[in-house]
């Protein structure tokens, strides 16, 4: 008699997955590398790298560099642009059976309209995951997610131009996050992914220099995971969205946790870099955890944290 395997289908409101393993945005490119490691089809979803209507060169090198449980980044948002996307990109993907999440960003509510629209209208492209961190030219500067006015307006906009499914990955560089996230919730965003990168400083002591050009960048690995669990658990407290975690998962345990915080989904990044196959292990991981505990699916996972005696 063979045991059925746990069931790890989810849903992130009309998104349906698989398994509730994503491949994290800015960390696999297009797939197009990565595809080489693994078959894309055993993950639940893939977000590309974040894209603008028009090409980025990014920042000059350095623009990466090690500390201590963690990985600084300084990219500035280098990616091909929409055209060469849609022509060059989107069509290596929809060979595969997963998911096809698109990041986007602009420096102005215009361009984010432009884009859902028009990525709406494109063959394969699953859900939009609006990247909130670029900053918005038209208040000063003043990154989109930090400024509750300024996401408020930013996703009611963006979910009056398309039908799919609309995620906001949520900064963690603001002092309450709970807001924010009612804020989406709002104005009809169908799921939550968080947290984005850390700010950060790295300074070389020899050259006493900055070890990124840009000086300051996002920290991102298992250094940031604490911070991200315990940003999960008040927002799913607080809203009734799907949450997708992310923050420094390079193992089954480090999944397990956001799932037991609250998380629908996970998604991980700086991992693979280290390890491109780190999703497969993960996902093997969580399957061998869900029967060494008698579960027979992830949803019984979710939420599941033991906090008898403790105080909020």
């Amino acid at each position: 008699m063979t045991t059925r395997p746990p069931e790890l289908r989810v849903s992130l409101g009309k998104l349906e997955l698989k398994n509730p393993i994503i491949l994290a945005s800015g960390t696999v490119g297009y797939g197009e590398e990565i595809g080489k490691v693994f078959d894309l089809n055993r993950v639940g979803a893939i977000t590309v790298k974040g894209l603008s209507l028009e090409p980025r060169p990014g920042h000059p090198a350095p623009r990466l560099c090690e500390t201590p449980s963690g990985l600084l980044n300084a990219i500035g948002l280098h990616n091909v642009g929409l055209k060469i996307f849609l022509a060059e990109k989107l069509p290596f993907l929809r060979r595969y059976q997963l998911k096809i999440i698109v990041n986007i960003f602009g420096e102005t509510l215009e361009e984010y309209v432009e884009l859902a629209q028009r990525l709406s209208q494109a063959d394969g492209v699953h859900a939009l995951e609006l990247n909130v961190s670029c900053p918005n030219t038209k208040r000063g500067g003043l990154s989109f997610g930090v400024d509750l006015d300024s996401l408020t307006t930013l996703v009611a906009a963006v979910r009056l131009a398309t039908p799919l499914p609309l995620i906001v990955k949520l900064s963690p560089n603001v002092t309450d996050i709970v807001p924010f996230a009612k804020a989406c919730e709002a104005q009809g965003a169908d799921a939550l992914s968080l947290i984005n990168t850390v700010r950060a400083l790295a300074i070389d002591v020899d050259t006493q220099r900055p070890k990124v050009t840009n000086l300051v960048g996002g920290l991102s690995g298992p250094a940031i995971r604490p911070i991200a669990v315990r940003m999960v658990w008040e927002v799913t407290r607080a809203v009734r969205l799907p949450v997708i975690g992310m923050g420094g998962i390079a193992a089954a345990d480090d999944a397990v946790e956001f799932f037991l915080a609250g998380a629908t989904a996970v998604a991980i990044g700086s991992a693979n870099f280290a390890d491109p196959a780190t999703a497969l292990r993960v996902i093997q991981g969580i399957e061998r955890y869900l029967q060494r505990h008698g579960l027979t699916g992830i949803h019984q996972l979710i939420g599941a944290l033991k906090i008898d005696g403790h105080g909020d």
